[in-house]
């Protein structure tokens, strides 16, 4: 029996419904297990109709979230390398390195536009989001942090970037995967995405460096005690960037996400004991070979902290390694245990037909229905690759069946699910990146306008009709 759309939409208000409660008395604590519970009460709600008034069985819904989670089972230890990457690039050096030659040479004036713009080249390199915000990402905050920059606007700046540079990599899992679901040529796609990628960044630079000149410059002062604290603290050497070209070989050789990461973090490790091991020893508890080896190993898996004289910047060099990550890990789990009980019960697919069975009609309401159904199956699922497969999937024989080219609908897919995923607590991008950079995902998303304006670029070319093609060639203008 195919599942009635006003039952179909229980779980979701329900999901709402908790999810406020949960922030109301939780607050910026919400993401540390009231969220995460939250999802699972949604699930079993969905479960719950599915079983008792749709008559399917348990072990379908078992075998679907068993699926799901395999096919996640490498982002996960995805994550973990990360966790493991950022602890050891910070107090191998790295990372207080970039932030130490970064403070000179970058002028507060531009820097906004220059994160951006540097987040955005790193990610067109490895065609990682993820990646570009774990490496460079931490520095440019750092250096933001000491010109006198907020949290939001350094954060919306390198998500922007790094999002926009993962959005035309030809290396991006996500631009493989709009472009192949869709059946569209992968630089055909990359191509057509110019139209409203460029228009988007451009505008997200041009807010940007505004923002930047109107900066009151008065983190001049907290750069020399940055600079002191640093150079005070670690040992500030250009050897330590050889962990970064490692990784940028091993990127260039196309090696996998998982081993990229894993060299790079055991590559800083060795570093950390090479350059500085007195904060290796300090953590270790002893400067002989077992503090050293427990100094090394809890920077991978643990937390660090170390005091440099500074409180703001003792906040960014104390790292969580992977354990850190295991809240997001969390989080991700039950939001595609939500997204796959959903999936399963047909109530995913018929809530967003009903919403935009009459939409599709028109080349606007076709375009729209596609953005609102990527950014709803962000929230709903909490991953951008179901995101993307679902929204190709539902709205292909629509594009057919209007004559459009099937790059249109990669495109669109990847101005909504991909873009906006990041906006989205629960996300496995959202909790990824705040995790990450350690602000939280509704302090910076005011201020990441490429991934805000993307959508609606994306609408407007819709509405206007420009450089939307039919299969025979002919541009429509109406």
């Amino acid at each position: 029996m195919k599942p009635n759309a006003w039952v179909s939409s229980v779980p979701f208000l329900a999901l709402i419904a908790m999810l406020f409660c949960v922030l109301i008395n939780f607050g910026s604590d919400a993401l540390d297990g009231a969220s995460q519970v939250s999802l699972l009460l949604a699930t079993g709600v969905c479960i719950a109709l599915g079983i008792f008034v749709y008559k399917i069985e348990w072990k379908r819904f078992e075998k679907a979230i068993v699926k799901t989670m395999s096919e996640m089972a490498v982002s996960i230890f995805i994550l973990l390398m990360i966790g493991a990457m950022s602890g050891t690039w910070m107090i191998s050096g790295v990372v207080p390195t970039l932030i130490y030659y970064g403070i000179q040479i970058i002028s507060p004036k531009i820097f906004l536009l220059a994160a951006c713009v540097i987040s955005g080249l790193v990610a067109v390199l490895t065609g990682s989001s993820w990646t570009t915000v774990a490496t460079i990402g931490i520095a440019l905050l750092g250096i933001g942090r000491a010109e006198g920059f907020s949290d939001g606007w350094i954060a919306g700046a390198i998500i922007s970037g790094a999002y926009f540079g993962d959005k035309i990599s030809p290396l991006s899992d996500t631009t493989v995967l709009a472009s192949s679901v869709s059946g569209t040529p992968i630089f055909q796609h990359i191509r057509y995405m110019l139209y409203t990628t460029i228009p988007s960044i451009s505008i997200a630079l041009v807010v940007f460096l505004v923002a930047g000149m109107l900066h009151n410059s008065s983190g001049s002062a907290d750069s020399e005690l940055y600079l002191k604290a640093l150079d005070g603290t670690f040992n500030i050497s250009l050897l330590t960037l050889i962990v970064p070209v490692i990784t940028g070989v091993l990127i260039y050789k196309k090696a996998p996400a998982l081993v990229v990461l894993f060299v790079s973090a055991i590559c800083a490790a060795v570093m950390a004991v090479v350059l500085q091991s007195d904060i290796v020893a300090t953590i270790g508890g002893g400067p002989d070979a077992s503090g050293i080896f427990k100094g090394v190993m809890t920077t991978i898996f643990g937390s660090t902290s170390i005091d440099v004289g500074n409180d703001l910047l003792n906040k960014l060099v104390g790292t969580s390694g992977m354990a850190g990550m295991l809240n997001t890990i969390w989080l991700i789990i039950c939001a595609l245990a939500f997204g796959a009980a959903m999936q399963e019960s047909g109530m995913l697919r018929s809530f967003l037909v009903a919403i935009f069975s009459r939409l599709v009609k028109t080349r606007v309401g076709l375009v729209f229905s596609s953005i609102i159904s990527g950014i709803t199956l962000n929230m709903a699922t909490g991953d951008q690759y179901i995101s993307i497969i679902m929204t190709a999937n539902m709205f292909k024989g629509e594009y057919q069946k209007q004559g459009y080219e099937s790059r249109l609908l990669s495109r669109t897919s990847e101005d909504s699910a991909t873009v906006t995923s990041v906006l989205i607590p629960w996300n496995t991008c959202g909790m990824t990146q705040s995790t990450v950079l350690g602000v939280p995902t509704l302090t910076y998303l005011p201020f990441c306008f490429f991934n805000l304006i993307s959508p609606l670029m994306s609408l407007i070319h819709a509405l206007f009709g420009w450089w939307i093609v039919r299969k025979e060639g002919d541009e429509i203008n109406n």
